[in-house]
């Protein structure tokens, strides 16, 4: 018999992706500083998706220190332009000022995944997306800050792709599930090849 999978995650969206896709899981979201973990790897040029790797196995470690029972999923996204990593923004004024950096380029998201069994990573996976955010008006900037309010903060991006955040775009290329945070089918055939699913 399979071990229960949990999720050391408290996102919404990677939530709702795989009660949509009918898995039985558990959410635990994991305690794990981000921004300390991955100081000593910015620290030694470490790119995003190295990063994202990192955290998603930390997360999952995190997680499965409290959870030895169980298949533990952690998850993790960064952001990429030009060499240079975002970050969530603190406060609604960096968001901004991010997005005015963002327009009118194209940024890619990476998003990890890691699988820890038994205390250790047993599977790692990331894959990427690009985004061609469209030049758009300094009205339309403040008039979509206006109305996504703090949910600008939730995000690496500063957007929802699955709400507001899609009309800030002209071009994507990428997976929708890679974008909000969860490469889905790359994960199923896992834990397929696993037999925590049936094939």
């Amino acid at each position: 018999m399979s071990k229960p999978l949990v999720l050391a995650s408290r996102s919404a969206s990677r939530i709702a992706l795989l009660a949509g896709a009918g898995l039985a899981f558990e959410g635990v979201p994991s305690e794990v500083d981000e921004r300390a973990v991955e100081a000593p790897l910015l620290a030694a040029g470490a790119d995003a998706i190295a990063i994202a790797l990192h955290l998603a196995e930390a997360k999952a470690l995190d997680v499965a220190a409290r959870r030895s029972d169980a298949l533990v999923l952690g998850c993790d996204q960064t952001l990429g332009l030009d060499g240079e990593r975002f970050v969530k923004p603190e406060n609604r004024a960096a968001a901004r000022d991010q997005l005015s950096r963002l327009r009118g380029r194209v940024h890619e998201l990476h998003s990890a995944l890691a699988l820890v069994e038994d205390g250790r990573v047993v599977w790692r996976d990331v894959v990427t997306a690009r985004m061609t955010m469209r030049d758009f008006s300094e009205a339309f900037l403040d008039d979509y800050c206006a109305r996504v309010g703090d949910a600008v903060l939730a995000s690496v991006g500063c957007y929802q792709l699955e709400g507001l955040g899609v009309t800030l775009f002209e071009a994507i290329e990428g997976d929708y599930f890679t974008i909000l945070g969860l490469p889905l089918l790359p994960l199923l055939a896992e834990l397929r090849r696993r037999g925590h699913l049936i094939s």
